[in-house]
């Protein structure tokens, strides 16, 4: 965190809230510059009530966004720096984690099911079972049907929780991603909010056609979910309200670009929007590859299994070996997503001797990371036909400089790294900043300030990296479908299907037999 010298001299600024899976951040950026001036994050935490469910309190996430906002903010006034030149936030979010709120309390009826949840894995494989030729893949979404997104978990409110079925019957019921249910609060909640999400994550529920671009009337059917309760979908930059008590205007912004028609993937990657800027503007689609765990792997390993206290102790284990000796970890907790959509694959660690030790997990681990990301760009290559030069990488595990070598020689092509990582964030206030009505940011490509980067080649020769890759593929298989929806306990008897009565008397025969043979032993 850097302020500029001339701190009376930095015109307008913009801020965007970052609310992930595990931390809400809130960043403000110097819209001439784009200097990030001052940001907080705070921790978010989960809970698990059961086997592969994954919940987050609506509430901690909005008090966590006050807190971040009221921390920045007093950073900036150190600084200097006039709170009040921030003239637009944006919205950046974790998708598909699904909420459900009172519009007249403006109380959560249920906690937010994170999209990592599985709850719903024997919905999908029901749905998955009565497609033609079980074909995963939906053309009107462009996704895949998955326990990932938002559809399968609200019909799984709708179903199991009483107050999400009683408010829905009686039309108080508001559905949202976490961006609707933080946008909806901000500008004023029961007292006028307004219940909108933009077009990126509304593509994210496979309630939305990426092609008329609107709630989609037969997937809410199929669903049986009422289009009463759907935010508005707005474009990806325009002015969605006011913040209440405050003058800022909330905005929103959320791959591979490919234009503003859409490709669907026939490699198992997301045809997503990438972004509307603007209402009257098109939109632009990408194709996409979603991973399950990858930073997340970090945190496991931390809470979990105690290896590691710190992210950067992981790194420094790794380091200290140099190799994961043959140890290979699939951290497919939730299933494995892009590109193989498989709900029923379990976390796997592999070719453990006993020379293993905890430096050699945290090395795989990382591994894990790149070999998740080799996985996708190879889908993208093949669904594209354009073989890419290098990989532009950003977010928090950017920081680990061993990673990024990893990468690029598990891809064997250059990893480019920004200075500044929080590119996500970033985006997010540049599309609120250049909003028709704020216009405070510039995006034509002239006027974009260079980014300043740093560039990791290959050192491992190119059969090394793929020798390391097909024992990796072959991991994979060892951990596909490991669970099953199917009711287990267990090794099944071979008296399973034998009546009681039959089962009693075998064993009392048994019973008398061995008796037998203990006396004719006995008698000799």
């Amino acid at each position: 965190m850097a302020a500029s010298s001339n701190r009376i001299m930095l015109g307008p600024l913009v801020a965007a809230i970052d609310q992930g899976t595990s931390s809400t951040r809130f960043l403000v950026f110097n819209a001439k510059t784009a200097e990030l001036l001052s940001h907080h994050q705070v921790e978010i935490k989960q809970s698990f009530p059961k086997e592969g469910w994954v919940e987050e309190d609506p509430k901690e996430i909005l008090q966590s966004v006050y807190e971040c906002m009221d921390r920045t903010c007093e950073k900036l006034t150190q600084l200097n720096i006039d709170i009040s030149n921030i003239k637009a936030i944006g919205v950046t979010n974790q998708r598909e984690t699904t909420l459900v709120w009172d519009k007249e309390t403006g109380e959560p009826l249920y906690n937010a099911i994170v999209w990592l949840d599985l709850r719903t894995q024997s919905t999908v494989e029901r749905l998955i079972n009565k497609t033609p030729g079980r074909n995963k893949n939906h053309l009107k979404t462009g996704l895949p049907i998955s326990t990932y997104f938002s559809a399968v978990k609200l019909r799984w409110l709708m179903d199991n929780v009483e107050k999400v079925h009683e408010a829905v019957l009686s039309h108080r019921a508001m559905f949202g991603t976490v961006d609707s249910w933080l946008i909806w609060c901000l500008t004023g909640g029961k007292k006028g909010g307004v219940h909108c999400t933009d077009v990126t994550n509304a593509s994210r529920t496979m309630l939305f056609n990426i092609h008329t671009m609107d709630w989609d009337p037969e997937l809410c059917k199929y669903f049986d979910i009422p289009m009463e309760i759907l935010p508005k979908v707005r474009s990806s930059s325009e002015i969605y309200g006011l913040m209440v008590s405050e003058d800022d205007v909330i905005c929103i912004f959320a791959q591979n670009n490919v234009g503003t028609k859409p490709v669907m993937s026939d490699h198992g990657l997301l045809t997503t929007i990438a972004y509307k800027l603007g209402r009257d503007k098109p939109a632009c689609y990408a194709l996409e590859g979603s991973v399950a765990i990858a930073g997340a792997v970090v945190r496991w390993l931390k809470d979990n299994l105690g290896i590691i206290q710190t992210s950067t102790e992981l790194e420094e284990l790794a380091a200290d070996v140099g190799t994961s000796y043959g140890c290979y970890f699939v951290p497919a907790f939730s299933g494995l997503y892009a590109p193989y959509w498989e709900p029923s694959a379990r976390g796997i660690i592999c070719g453990l001797t006993q020379f293993t030790n905890r430096s050699h997990l945290a090395f795989a681990a990382l591994e894990a990371v790149c070999f998740q990301t080799r996985e996708i760009l190879d889908a993208m290559n093949q669904d594209s036909g354009i073989h890419l030069s290098q990989l532009q990488v950003d977010g928090g595990m950017t920081s680990n400089r061993l990673l990024m070598q990893l990468q690029a020689d598990i891809l064997c092509i250059p990893v480019v790294k920004p200075s500044m990582p929080e590119t996500t964030a970033l985006g997010a206030a540049m599309a609120a900043g250049a909003a028709e009505g704020v216009s405070v940011w510039s995006l034509n490509p002239e006027d974009l300030t260079e980014v300043t980067s740093e560039k990791f080649e290959p050192q491992i020769n190119p059969e090394e990296s793929e020798l390391r890759y097909a024992r990796w593929k072959k991991a994979v298989q060892r951990a596909m479908n490991w669970e099953t929806t199917e009711p287990s306990g267990g090794m099944t008897s071979i008296f399973s299907s034998v009546p009681l009565g039959f089962y009693i008397l075998g064993s009392m025969f048994m019973l008398i037999g061995a008796k037998y043979i203990a006396g004719q032993c006995e008698s000799e």
